[in-house]
């Protein structure tokens, strides 16, 4: 297939290694403001990994020209931090054509829903699939301009669902030979909540915001997850379960789809994070204004929040970290509301309707 990637970060860059290591033909779109890998790639023609993935595998284009990287594209894959979703969605209105595919991954609470809005397609317009994924598929680092590590590929536990969920099977079938073990989930509200990034980044920085501020030097899951820190995820994690609960949809805690995973080996809030083998050796962020604050909080547990607040079930823990780390950082992410039900246009659905979609 002719396979587009917006996003050419550590993530976008090893999803173009790897389809184009199965044969198809890839091109890579980034915005002109961040240009350096980009310019790396195409000048040596491709991208290097190393690691569980390793070899270089050829890119047809990789540039900052939209229109040339969607050109006769079959499968479009969004891949950056959740503030880029708008933001590539605004760069493809007016651009995509019937019989197109667009993957949101991950899609970091909503993204498919956040996408399809910005380019300017209507919710029941199904002329384009859009399809969001729970989490990236890879642990992936970007080394320097052009060449990824990849820790990890994951061979199951990551969930895919279309917008409706009615076209999951034809996308699965879709990807099936990159990624075999992606698995169906029930809808776009169970890849949000399965999404583990607000239940876990958060946590560990509120509750280690001296250490980051300070020299920072430390390991953020093998000295960052003591066991009282253990419980305040899974505090978080109790919370978005019960929304899923309370939608009829099943959310497995955070170990246990680590576990399912191949991240962890044991069933704890604790010990789990700090022995899990594809976390040895991931450092601290180095500073508090960071995606792990920014975008785990304003657009995560925002979002859980407000979903939890629309169907009557409480969230203590949430609440309150999303009202503690507004005073550290000096902004008031509930009131920016950078994805909720209401910037999403979900808010006046009920259980039924939001389990249908």
């Amino acid at each position: 297939m002719n396979i587009t990637i917006l996003g050419a970060g550590a993530g976008g860059s090893v999803t173009a290694f790897d389809y184009a290591n199965h044969g198809h033909s890839v091109r890579l779109f980034d915005f002109p403001e961040f240009p350096s890998n980009i310019e790396a790639i195409a000048k040596q023609g491709g991208i290097y990994a190393e690691g569980e993935l390793s070899g270089f595998s050829p890119v047809a284009y990789a540039g900052h020209d939209i229109d040339k990287a969607l050109e006769d594209a079959e499968l479009i894959y969004v891949i950056g931090p959740a503030f880029s979703t708008l933001a590539f969605g605004e760069a493809c209105a007016g651009k995509l054509k019937p019989g197109q595919t667009v993957i949101i991954s991950p899609g970091s609470c909503a993204g498919a829903l956040v996408f399809k809005q910005a380019a300017g397609l209507k919710l029941e317009d199904y002329s384009v699939l859009i399809a969001e994924t729970h989490t990236l598929q890879y642990a992936v680092r970007l080394l320097e301009a052009g060449r990824v590590h990849v820790f990890l590929k994951l061979k199951a536990g990551n969930l895919l669902a279309a917008l409706p969920s009615r076209h999951t099977a034809e996308i699965l079938q879709l990807i099936v030979d990159v990624y075999p073990g992606m698995e169906p989930a029930h809808n776009v509200i169970q890849t949000s909540l399965q999404n583990a990034n607000p239940v876990i980044h958060p946590a560990v920085s509120l509750t280690n915001a001296a250490r980051i501020e300070g020299a920072g030097d430390f390991l953020f899951y093998e000295e960052g997850v003591s066991d009282s820190v253990g419980r305040l995820i899974e505090a978080v994690d109790r919370e978005r379960i019960a929304i899923g609960e309370r939608l009829g949809i099943t959310i497995l805690s955070d170990p246990e789809i680590g576990i399912h995973q191949g991240y962890m080996r044991e069933n704890n809030y604790g010990s789990a994070y700090r022995n899990a083998p594809s976390f040895q050796g991931i450092p601290a962020q180095p500073q508090l204004d960071h995606r792990y604050i920014n975008e785990d909080v304003g657009y995560g547990l925002v979002f859980m929040s407000g979903l939890a607040k629309q169907i009557g079930v409480e969230t203590p823990s949430i609440d309150a970290i999303i009202q503690i780390t507004s005073v550290l950082m000096n902004r008031d992410y509930a009131a920016e509301a950078l994805r909720t039900p209401e910037s999403l246009g979900i808010a006046g659905l009920s259980v039924t309707e939001l389990y249908s979609l």
